[in-house]
């Protein structure tokens, strides 16, 4: 019988207490210290050094009134910190006028006690401002993992509908050999783990070079740069992370067992490139150079980076080509390619 798996136990949250009174700082660690881990700040500034340091706050209990930098100037510089302006702020206070509310909320606090307060009450408004803040991060974190970081900005601006044109950009397809077969004689679950294993570390290796995952379509991985965000070096970059992917599956191989054999192809041009649908939306490519780098990829070797005569222009000053010549190329006649070997030597 297969044991369950052991969850995994998140850090206790991190709060920090900001109050010029030691008793009601007192009263706070009492009622919080064995829940949560507790930093303590007696002044505004001293506050901002402790969120300033880097180390991870969940949230913040922030008095008004204090000498020196009241709450409201503390909140104030938090909020106008790219850094720190996510985290959140409960004012915990004794200034209980409408219009000081306000103005907390104006400054963007998540909520306002009002002292005296309820412990239990205090309690569960931490409690449900800590779990807000955290089911915000994981969408984040799923938006990001499933869209570019300035796509998905760009998405909770407002913008509706996302359409962009590059006019250079390379594209890559890489795709395994005999996969189909391959996938016949494994177990679901096994072939299913290859995949993402692979995989896996090759999303480690775009992000190395600043190249933009696309998507993986069975077995085929497809990746771009110079999209979102607009490079001179985009060819050069993405030809980088082919000959890497080669030599990732050569060691994935030794340490598997396996004999898998991968083909890539690359072309560089124009683009278009945007969001798609309202539901499980994802960032795609389209026009000319994207089927022209894919037929790249299908009429490509084993092992081998098969390029197109505007990548191999691109690449021609720093790597060593070889010419394959002309061969045909699905809906483009006759195309003259090459194929890359690596980076010449210094």
């Amino acid at each position: 019988m297969i044991s369950a798996p052991c969850p995994v136990a998140r850090p206790r949250p991190r709060l920090l207490l900001v109050d010029d009174t030691p008793a009601n700082i007192d009263v706070l660690v009492g009622l919080l210290q064995d829940d949560f881990d507790l930093k303590v700040a007696n002044r505004g500034a001293k506050a901002l050094k402790i969120c300033e340091a880097g180390e991870q706050i969940d949230l913040i209990l922030l008095d008004v009134m204090m000498p020196e930098m009241d709450g409201f100037e503390v909140c104030r510089r938090l909020k106008a910190d790219e850094t720190l302006c996510k985290i959140p702020v409960i004012f915990l206070t004794a200034k209980t006028q409408t219009d000081d509310i306000v103005q907390g909320f104006e400054l963007g606090a998540v909520d306002y006690v009002a002292k005296p307060f309820n412990a239990h009450e205090l309690r569960a408004r931490v409690n449900t401002h800590l779990t807000v803040a955290r089911l915000h991060r994981d969408n984040e974190q799923l938006l990001l993992n499933v869209l570019p970081e300035s796509i998905a900005t760009r998405l909770k601006s407002g913008e509706v509908r996302i359409a962009d044109y590059f006019p250079e950009a390379s594209v890559l397809f890489a795709d395994i050999v005999g996969f189909t077969a391959l996938s016949g004689s494994l177990q679901p679950q096994a072939l299913v783990e290859m995949l993402d294993d692979l995989f896996s570390l090759f999303d480690t290796l775009a992000r190395r070079h600043r190249v933009e995952k696309i998507k993986t379509i069975g077995d085929c991985y497809m990746a771009a740069c110079g999209l979102p965000d607009p490079r001179t070096d985009h060819a050069i970059q993405i030809a980088d992370l082919a000959l890497d992917l080669v030599a990732c599956l050569e060691k994935f191989n030794e340490a598997r067992q396996t004999a898998l054999q991968i083909r890539i192809g690359i072309n560089s041009g124009p683009v278009v490139a945007g969001v798609i649908g309202t539901s499980k939306s994802t960032y795609d490519l389209w026009g000319d150079t994207v089927n022209t780098a894919s037929r790249m990829e299908s009429s490509g070797m084993p092992n081998r980076i098969h390029l197109t005569a505007s990548t191999r222009a691109a690449l021609a000053p720093q790597f060593d080509l070889e010419a394959r010549g002309e061969i045909e190329v699905k809906g483009k006649d006759r195309l003259p390619t090459w194929f890359l070997l690596g980076r010449k030597s210094a």
